[in-house]
């Protein structure tokens, strides 16, 4: 299964026509957030817009630059993940949407709780005899804006960590297959915590995307076999 991965778009369609030729070849496309562009949430929607006919299965989250209810918006365009679980190919997704408090100028910062909350279902949908000690969620893949701490996705231009640690405690405890994050244009890293694989593309506004490789299903484990940072 190829995946495209892409995330802070900022309201660029013109990015979004340059993509579409990748995402053509693709059996799914993941976006970590931020639709719209940095202070003008209004760019927020024709981004929504043209994204949802991107491809016949987009799994997204809202990011901080996005409206707080722009969740219900993207609910209605079928493609948030935010505080639910979706299911393709064998693959189930969920995800966490908005940053964490910072600036205070961008109107989706949160809590790190508030943020970790949106997975809330992963742990309430957990098998009959599954232990997050001893298994791995080998078909969950993770969408969340905000990166997990003291990873090469979270590191700001001072060398600074500005990851969740709840995001991080999360991806160690339910080892999900793959992680898509966003929000730090300036960490373009792929990177791994045991099990799981993480990415952070950088800005689509910027150029930059990432494509993945899932192999196996059925009785065969998934596995990423690929995972690698692009550009257009």
């Amino acid at each position: 299964m190829k995946v495209l991965l892409i995330s802070d778009g900022h309201g660029d369609l013109a990015r979004l026509e340059q993509i579409e030729p990748i995402a053509a070849t693709a059996d799914l496309v993941l976006f970590g957030g931020d639709f719209a562009a940095f202070g003008k949430p209004e760019t927020g929607l024709p981004y929504l817009e043209r994204l949802a006919h991107l491809h016949d299965r987009v799994f997204a989250v809202s990011g901080n630059c996005d409206e707080p209810d722009f969740r219900e918006t993207m609910e209605e365009f079928d493609v948030s993940i935010e505080g639910s679980l979706s299911y393709f190919n064998g693959l189930m997704f969920s995800g966490s949407g908005g940053a964490l408090k910072f600036t205070g100028v961008t109107p989706n910062e949160r809590t790190d709780e508030d943020l970790v909350s949106d997975l809330h279902l992963v742990a309430e949908s957990v098998p009959e005899g599954f232990s997050s000690s001893d298994e791995a969620w080998n078909n969950l893949v993770i969408i969340a804006h905000h990166p997990p701490k003291d990873t090469l996705l979270d590191t700001v231009t001072s060398g600074a960590h500005v990851g969740s640690p709840l995001i991080r405690e999360f991806i160690e405890k339910w080892k999900p297959l793959l992680v898509l994050s966003g929000h730090i244009h300036e960490s373009a890293a792929v990177d791994a915590i045991g099990p799981t694989r993480m990415v952070n593309p950088g800005s689509l506004a910027e150029g930059k995307y990432a494509l993945a490789e899932i192999s196996g299903g059925g009785k065969v484990p998934f596995e990423v076999s690929s995972l690698e940072l692009k550009t257009l």
